[in-house]
């Protein structure tokens, strides 16, 4: 009997997975089923002889958006992609964090800027904020690129952000200007992972934006991280995410969740009431290495998933 084989989608720079990933493929291996790195992009891969592809380290896909949104495409007409086609779309840009907010969600505030609307000096300069720290950033991005913070009480600073914002918008993208929350710089981000709807672990994440303007052009920085143990209060939150996610992502059969993995990246505010900063459904990190056993776990839920669609 032939056993079911996974792809783990990458990219050029990481074609054996990154350091947290790669110990998935001896762990599937073990599971009695074979498993490779795959690079997205690469012409010669045969994507159809896969039960199952599942994205982890696409990490290039924010500067080439549409071509990565076509490769999802092909990718589910030929197999089944993990996560989904249309949770892949939904995703990718984070204007998903208005949705989540009309849905009741808490989320940290944000402004939205669109250049086909919004790329004058006098609208960006009333969607730059009088008061307070904030960050700018473009709504299609990973890894804190192109992303900085500011000082709305300095004057280079504020001039500085303007010019970001313009920038993006001359570029053709969506911005997004959001609060930046001093407490994160104490206490953190808060990750929690889910594997197969359920809760699986949680990390803390220190903060990277320590320093104020100069857009991040790195993808993907070092990050300080640290297990941590959810609160009741995160938990709900994140809970209430993963709730409402069939709801919210458009084109998806009921029967395409619970998704295989989501994170939802978490950041308190003045009062320490937890908010959601990013949702990550596409590619995210799933910090395997802070909770020993949580690899074991999710590799038995790709089995598990590879062998549904096998089936079906």
């Amino acid at each position: 009997m032939n056993v079911p084989r996974i792809a783990l989608a990458t990219y050029t720079l990481l074609p054996e997975l990154d350091d947290d990933d790669a110990p998935l493929l001896d762990v599937l291996a073990s599971r009695g089923v074979h498993a490779e790195a795959v690079v997205w992009d690469d012409p010669a891969v045969d994507w159809g002889a896969f039960d199952l592809v599942v994205i982890r380290n696409t990490w290039d896909y924010m500067d080439r958006l549409e071509e990565y949104l076509a490769w999802a495409e092909r990718v589910s007409q030929v197999t089944t992609l993990a996560n989904p086609l249309e949770v892949v779309r939904w995703n990718t840009d984070k204007i998903y964090l208005r949705e989540l907010e009309r849905h009741g969600v808490a989320v940290v505030p944000t402004k939205y800027l669109d250049p086909a609307e919004h790329n004058e000096g006098r609208k960006i300069h009333a969607r730059t904020p009088g008061r307070g720290q904030f960050v700018v950033k473009p709504t299609v991005s990973a890894g804190s690129k192109d992303t900085a913070r500011y000082r709305s009480g300095d004057v280079d600073d504020r001039g500085q952000a303007m010019r970001h914002t313009r920038r993006l918008l001359d570029d053709g993208r969506h911005v997004m200007i959001q609060p930046y929350l001093t407490a994160v710089d104490d206490v953190g981000e808060t990750a929690l992972i889910y594997v197969g709807g359920l809760f699986s672990h949680a990390v803390r994440k220190g903060a990277i934006l320590r320093g104020f303007g100069d857009p991040l052009d790195e993808p993907f920085m070092a990050e300080e991280m640290s297990p941590r143990e959810a609160s009741a209060a995160e938990r709900a939150v994140a809970d209430a995410v993963i709730e409402a996610l069939p709801e919210l992502v458009g084109g998806c059969e009921r029967a395409e969740f619970p998704l295989l993995y989501v994170r939802v990246d978490l950041v308190p505010d003045a009062d320490g009431r937890p908010l959601v900063l990013e949702v990550e459904a596409t590619e995210p990190s799933l910090f395997f290495r802070q909770a020993p056993g949580t690899i074991e776990r999710f590799a038995d839920a790709i089995v598990g998933r590879a062998l549904a669609a096998r089936a079906s």
